[in-house]
């Protein structure tokens, strides 16, 4: 049993990462010791990087312990970029944490020097530990008399590649800044970012909700210069504290309508199960356009009059919002001949463009039913011959004769996907269908699972749906 991570106490009385737990015990009797958690270690360390997007939304976790922000180009609200890690650590160490940081040109530089406590520009001092390669790799640099980053230096990159192998030379190349190795962020950055800072905090909701309003404003007059609308909608509101509030939108098709945003914005807030709280204030408001579509001008109607379409658009997104996007669903076609597998049922949100329904000729009735039973439902059928079609059925306990019929129609089951190919009695059976109508003039949809004599001696008769 060895110490993971030790408190600023334990470290003031010399204990520390590494130290088995009976000579730590030996030296402090009454030493409070828990045990390791590396999925509450991954959550916190994914917290604080969310915390960390107040200076710059690229942050990336490397763990177990390490957070690395691209501030490029981020520093201009403070002094400098020193002044701007010095923020950082002043808000660890008010909420509890010890940080070790440094700058460098590439992340892999100032992984290094922020783990072995150098700063800026002492490349060349870090042991070769720092490469994090093998135990070997480093007992064989340290034969050869290679102790530091600075001796790797001097020597020819081949000599050091044939010895030692390709990865050697490469982190060395990305620890001098020479390659550099681009960051995965812990979240994807938005093609249009807005956000407004603020010296005095905002401390009521409205407030912080014009402000969302302006800044979606903002980013519209920059997708409207591009030709896009917004699909999705990324909201942080920093508090002062260090809580973050998160907000996200969803709208049914791209848009720019800063009026159809605040009511989405509304409903979302209102279909919060905690409501928002300012606390002592927001200083920081971020509004991100994750994702973003086409959205070409639309020609007005010489005539005048609304929208219809696009006010359709507005209440499937409002009411998506209020409720949630996997409860408001819409049917998009399926590519398969199965009738029960010929539609899906997709959050309306996500659903693809509509494409047009086939229509029947004038005056000819439809091919398949408005309403179809999931799973189909069994019925006792008469025919006259065995492979022939209905004569007389009986369903939910009541008798129709059949007076008219068309078929059959032959749907084969997906024989791709038995296992033996086409061999029949691996898979599914083929369906014969009838459109049949009895003596009310009431019309179904039935069909023999199974052909008769082939696939099943006495094939099950099914009624699949109902037409109106």
């Amino acid at each position: 049993m060895v110490i993971m991570a030790a408190d600023r106490q334990a470290v003031s009385l010399g204990l520390g990462p590494g130290m088995k737990l009976a000579d730590a015990r030996a030296r402090v009797p009454d030493l409070l010791a828990f045990d390791h958690d590396p999925l509450a270690d991954a959550d916190l360390l994914s917290r604080l990087a969310e915390a960390c997007e107040r200076y710059t939304p690229m942050v990336a976790v490397e763990p177990p312990h390490a957070l690395i922000l691209d501030i490029s180009g981020a520093a201009h609200f403070y002094a400098s970029e020193t002044a701007l890690a010095q923020d950082a650590e002043d808000r660890l160490d008010t909420a509890g944490y010890s940080a070790c940081w440094a700058l460098a040109g590439t992340p892999a530089a100032a992984l290094a020097l922020a783990r072995h406590g150098l700063k800026e520009g002492a490349e060349a001092q870090l042991p070769v530990a720092a490469l994090a390669m093998d135990e070997k790799t480093h007992q064989a640099l340290e034969q050869a008399g290679l102790y530091k980053i600075g001796d790797l230096a001097e020597r020819p990159r081949a000599n050091l590649a044939a010895r030692f192998g390709m990865d050697l030379t490469l982190g060395l190349d990305r620890i001098l800044g020479l390659e550099d190795r681009p960051i995965d962020p812990l979240r994807r950055i938005g093609n249009i970012v807005t956000e407004r800072r603020f010296a005095e905090p905002l401390t009521h909701i409205d407030a912080a909700l014009e402000c969302l309003s302006d800044l979606f404003a903002e980013a519209a007059e920059r997708l409207n210069e591009r030709g896009q609308g917004a699909r999705m909608i990324r909201m942080l509101l920093f508090r002062c504290d260090g809580d973050i509030a998160r907000l996200g939108l969803e709208t049914g098709a791209p848009t720019r309508d800063v009026a159809l945003f605040q009511r989405l914005l509304r409903e979302r807030i209102e279909a919060l199960n905690d409501p928002l709280n300012p606390g002592f204030g927001y200083d920081l408001i971020r509004l991100s356009i994750t994702t973003s579509e086409v959205l070409a001008p639309q020609q007005l109607r010489l005539e005048g009059g609304e929208d219809q379409q696009g006010d359709a658009v507005a209440l499937l997104s409002q009411i998506s919002t209020r409720l949630g996007r996997e409860r408001v669903q819409t049917f998009a076609p399926a590519d398969s001949h199965i009738p029960e597998q010929g539609l899906l049922a997709l959050p309306a949100l996500n659903a693809p463009a509509p494409v047009a329904w086939q229509m029947q000729a004038c005056g000819e009735p439809p091919m398949r039913p408005l309403h179809m039973f999931d799973p189909p439902q069994r019925v006792q059928v008469i025919a006259e011959v065995p492979d022939g079609p209905p004569y007389r059925f009986t369903w939910r306990r009541k008798t129709h004769q059949v007076i008219r019929y068309e078929g059959p129609e032959r749907i084969a089951s997906e024989w791709w996907q038995r296992k033996d190919g086409q061999q029949p009695g691996n898979g599914g059976l083929t369906r014969d269908y009838y459109r049949v109508e009895d003596a009310r003039g009431r019309r179904y949809w039935l069909f023999r699972h199974g052909l008769y004599g082939e696939e099943k001696a006495n094939p099950d008769w099914y009624v699949h749906g109902l037409f109106a």
